[in-house]
């Protein structure tokens, strides 16, 4: 069955809506801030963690028939674990509260008066908007009309003219970079896109865009292979245009503006410069279709899992999941974002590693590849993470050894040795 043209590309809107949220809307800017005149090498491998990985985690979860399918070739056991780990990071654990509490915190709450009771209207904010997510996501079958031909081309259209006014009238000088971006650019805008969760959100969104191409009529698996691989090149595509505007805008104000404490900091001063108070409606308008977009498309994702691996009905999940996120929603951005950083550090590289493995699953034979390897990652990556929480002595005395440990990317060297290894053991068993 072949698809008109406008039905995949409204999937592909569909995708990038849901993969754009809360932190795509702050990390792109703040980095541009940042790394000033080190903005390209910073800007390259943000992308590739911001926008490849996550394209190719939609293909890989598609190819492989299902994320559970392909965590199983750990172990069944890590399966279950894993699967449901990555399900509650990037849902009501973490995800979806961050992008929840976005939009109040940045565009509403720093215009609100001294005598204002932040927490009582923070409450009513957070009821209303979850309300809003959990009606939209009742019915996913609607999500290609409603995100992917309303919402998303709007939030495009505001986010090209907030990025046509900053070229035309906006203050422009570009610093030197800070900090990290001076020593190590490529390596520091690499890690800053764990930051979004988009690799992870990938592995996530495959089955709902399996789902909408199913409920137009595709059901073969070659076919929706490809059209999956269609849509997330789309959104792809358009995720690394919309990055490259927001971060440009962060590099050419880096020597404008004092460098605030993330970037809804500089999109408020960017905007503000361009359109005076005017501007906080225009923000407030970009950050809430954002990140209502991308809670719909998680709550969605989440509650299709959970209600298959508990046998509970998906309307009931999506209002679980919903109330437990508006619970932690409550608890302010910033202690979220306090405890995104050392999760994301913990489990993203071994989200990488199983990404990259899942493009080669056709030609992995070995049963040893997997296990050993997903395994020594996950190892290195999890002390990394704990070190900026609780001692760990001669552990990380042995870690530190490794190259490039101390920019989080000691995994790196133990992936490819424990790939190895799991070669030659291979090679051994066929021998005997």
């Amino acid at each position: 069955m072949k698809l008109e043209k406008d039905k995949i590309l409204f999937v592909g809107f569909m995708l990038f809506s849901m993969f754009f949220g809360a932190g795509n809307l702050i990390f792109p800017p703040f980095l541009g801030q940042n790394a000033g005149n080190q903005t390209l090498p910073s800007v390259i491998g943000f992308l590739i963690t911001a926008v490849l990985l996550p394209v190719l985690a939609v293909v890989v979860v598609v190819q492989t028939e299902g994320l559970d399918v392909l965590t199983s070739r750990v172990g069944k056991k890590f399966s279950v674990v894993f699967t449901t780990l990555l399900y509650l990071a990037i849902g009501p654990g973490l995800a979806i509260p961050r992008a929840a509490s976005v939009p109040f915190e940045m565009s509403i709450a720093p215009y609100l008066s001294e005598n204002s009771n932040t927490l009582v209207l923070m409450i009513i904010y957070s009821v209303v908007f979850f309300a809003l997510s959990a009606w939209l996501s009742l019915n996913p079958n609607k999500l290609v009309d409603r995100l992917g031909t309303i919402l998303t081309p709007l939030l495009i259209v505001l986010l090209v003219f907030l990025f046509g006014a900053f070229v035309f009238m906006g203050e422009k000088s570009v610093a030197a970079a800070q900090h990290a971006y001076a020593a190590s650019p490529f390596f520091t805008g690499f890690s800053e896109g764990y930051l979004t969760m988009d690799a992870i959100a990938g592995l996530v969104f495959a089955s709902v865009v399996v789902k909408s191409f199913a409920n137009l009529g595709i059901s073969d698996k070659k076919e929706s292979l490809r059209y999956s691989s269609t849509a997330g090149a789309l959104a792809g595509i358009i995720l690394a245009a919309i990055y490259l505007m927001l971060t440009y805008m962060g590099m050419q104000s880096s020597g404008v503006y004092e460098i605030g404490a993330n970037g809804a900091v500089a999109l408020r001063q960017i905007v503000y410069q361009l359109f005076g108070e005017f501007g906080a409606f225009i923000l407030a308008s970009i950050f809430a279709l954002a990140c209502l977009t991308t809670c719909v498309g998680l709550i969605t994702s989440v509650s299709q899992y959970f209600s298959k691996l508990t046998g509970a009905t998906y309307k009931s999940m999506v209002w679980i999941i919903t109330a437990f996120s508006l619970v932690v929603c409550n608890y302010g951005l910033t202690t979220i974002l306090n405890i995104s950083v050392p999760i994301l550090n913990a489990i993203y590289p071994s989200v990488s590693v199983i990404i990259l493995m899942g493009l080669l699953d056709d030609k992995i034979k070995n049963p040893f590849i997997y296990p050993v390897t997903i395994g020594a990652t996950a190892v290195v990556s999890v002390v990394y993470a704990l070190e900026g929480i609780i001692p760990l002595g001669a552990i990380s005395t042995i870690c530190s050894k490794l190259p490039l440990y101390e920019l989080g990317f000691g995994w790196l060297c133990v992936t490819l040795v424990a790939f190895v290894i799991s070669l030659v053991l291979g090679k051994v068993k066929k021998a005997f």
